[in-house]
């Protein structure tokens, strides 16, 4: 899948090296994705997204279109993230999906409060897993119209 004759790019901020490899392993074997990239915390993905530190080169990271985000996140946790996503013109359309293991009401509003895209629970069960992630990347990554994708806005 392209995005105006680039491959489309997948920022992926999950900390749990399990999970990060059920969702590289799913989208590969579904081919939903062209580019994904990982960091494991918070603070690696304000850096990835304001291109400072280790991804100061923006071809080396660049902006995605589409974020999947945990909230559960070492240092600077998923929430922050979210919020300075939807607090900064650059980044605010960008979709971003949520993707925890919280089913807790509480979290859920939450998350839409700070304008998340799109809340998604983990399944525990591996097929579940790599079953939803065959579903996001159709959807996102196919069905989704981004306003990106009919030039500038």
């Amino acid at each position: 899948m392209k995005t105006q004759g680039r491959p489309f790019e997948i920022l992926l901020v999950e900390d749990n090296e399990d999970h990060a490899e059920i969702v590289m392993r799913s989208f590969r074997d579904y081919r939903v994705a062209n580019n994904l990239r990982v960091v494991a915390d918070g603070e690696a993905a304000l850096d990835f997204l304001f291109h400072r530190g280790a991804y100061r080169d923006p071809m080396r990271s660049p902006r995605p279109d589409v974020i999947l985000l945990d909230l559960r996140l070492p240092g600077i946790d998923g929430w922050t993230v979210l919020k300075e996503i939807k607090q900064t013109e650059q980044l605010l359309r960008i979709p971003v999906v949520v993707l925890t293991s919280s089913d807790n009401s509480v979290d859920i509003a939450q998350a839409y409060d700070l304008h998340a895209n799109s809340y998604l629970v983990k399944p525990v069960d591996f097929v579940k897993f790599t079953g939803l992630m065959k579903d996001l990347g159709f959807y996102w990554l196919g069905w989704n119209v981004n306003p990106y994708s009919h030039g500038p806005v």
